[in-house]
């Protein structure tokens, strides 16, 4: 993956969430580090492409360069490839034989934003949907397109719950800042019992014990060995030989490798439909800092890295406080200081991984300038993140 434009732009991700709370695509920010910037939407396709593969999962590309935008609309996207378009550009007579050549060839266009004059009635069917602000609704812009709506903006699941009666058709993005606060009405405090049989595993390889106890545990959830051998078997584990038992995997792996993946299916394993977006967050979370954390000669530090990314929404998922979390979940010391106390080597990491989720150009350029990190370097490792997730999932 060597895309010019990658050391270009900043790149931000962030999930489409329909009603069932099911993430149905991912919107891929484009934000030029330069406004004089030439970029080519050619390489921008080619770098989506390796992530979004024709025929594949769709992304929704939200480019803001009216430059590269324009390029964009003059190339040729494939059918799971979303472009949204804002307002002033749908409504300007220049653009209108692009957006009627696109809707020919079936590619998704998203309105974004309302537009001050009425859509002309030939251009107003090359949309399939209109992106709207949580801000524009809060101040009572009408929305008069009659197109079908996306909400952006959220800033609490109350946002989202809100946004759904109203009637829009998906939500983009999923709230998460902040630590997870326990709920003043008493409820249950114990991880969630069908997730014990990870937590027991995870605490049994952390004191070393062997693994004829670690089996005699596994076997108390079938479905778990399945999805276990399942992970461990995927183009994205990247094993030279398949795993056809657990003891085969410990003896392939060793404890440490193991445990990594154990933390995979806890923040993976919860039966509620409305954790699939932190799900989706928390996966990425840990395959992002994990391919930052590709340069260290230490794979100890590189694991930990993935265990710290992929439990940093292990309060919002299991409702409780890290602190509390802690006292039946093994954690590394690292990432305690990183969770608990917003502290160590991994803090920087992780609030550069916050920064790409909230494409935050600033905050972007902050952390990777404190991690010494180029956007070549930090756009790459996004998009292996995100192609190594979708293998996943």
């Amino acid at each position: 993956m060597n895309h010019q434009i990658l050391g270009a732009v900043a790149l931000g991700y962030t999930p489409l969430i329909d009603r069932q709370r099911m993430v149905t695509a991912t919107r891929l920010t484009v934000i030029p580090l330069r406004p004089d910037a030439k970029l080519e939407a050619v390489d921008l396709l080619a770098a989506v492409a390796e992530v979004w593969p024709a025929g594949g999962t769709q992304v929704i590309l939200n480019v803001l360069s009216e430059d590269l935008l324009e390029s964009l609309l003059r190339t040729a996207p494939t059918a799971n490839v979303m472009i949204e378009v804002p307002a002033f550009m749908a409504t300007d007579a220049v653009h209108g034989e692009l957006l009627l050549a696109l809707k020919k060839r079936h590619i998704a266009l998203l309105l974004k934003g309302l537009p001050s004059t009425a859509l002309a009635a030939d251009i107003k069917p090359c949309f399939s949907h209109v992106v709207l602000d949580l801000d524009d609704e809060s101040r009572g812009v009408s929305d008069s397109t009659g197109l079908p709506k996306l909400q952006s903006g959220l800033r609490s699941a109350a946002d989202i719950d809100a946004s759904f009666s109203r009637g829009v058709a998906g939500v983009i993005g999923w709230p998460m800042q902040g630590a997870y606060e326990a709920p003043s009405v008493p409820g249950k405090t114990e991880v969630q019992a069908d997730l014990q049989v990870i937590v027991e595993l995870m605490s049994r390889i952390d004191q070393g014990e062997d693994v004829e106890r670690l089996e005699q545990t596994l076997k108390r959830d079938p479905s778990l060995a399945f999805k276990l051998l399942r992970y461990l078997n995927s183009a994205a584990f990247g094993l030279p030989v398949e795993v056809a038992s657990f003891r085969h995997a410990i003896m392939l792996l060793g404890y440490a490798r193991m445990k990594r993946w154990l933390a995979l299916l806890l923040t993976t394993a919860s039966k509620d439909h409305a954790m699939r977006p932190i799900m989706f967050a928390a996966l990425r979370r840990g395959l992002l800092m994990e391919e930052l954390a590709k340069g260290m000669s230490d794979s100890e530090l590189r694991d930990e890295m993935f265990i710290c990314g992929l439990f940093s929404l292990l309060d919002h998922m299991l409702k409780q406080p890290f602190s509390k979390l802690l006292q039946s979940i093994p954690m590394p010391e690292r990432v305690r200081q990183a969770l608990v106390d917003e502290t160590g080597p991994y803090q920087p990491y992780l609030e550069l991984v916050r920064a790409i989720e909230h494409a935050s150009l600033y905050d972007y350029r902050s952390a990777a300038e404190q991690l010494m990190l180029g956007a070549e370097e930090v756009n790459m490792c996004v998009l292996r993140a995100l192609s190594k997730a979708a293998q996943l999932e």
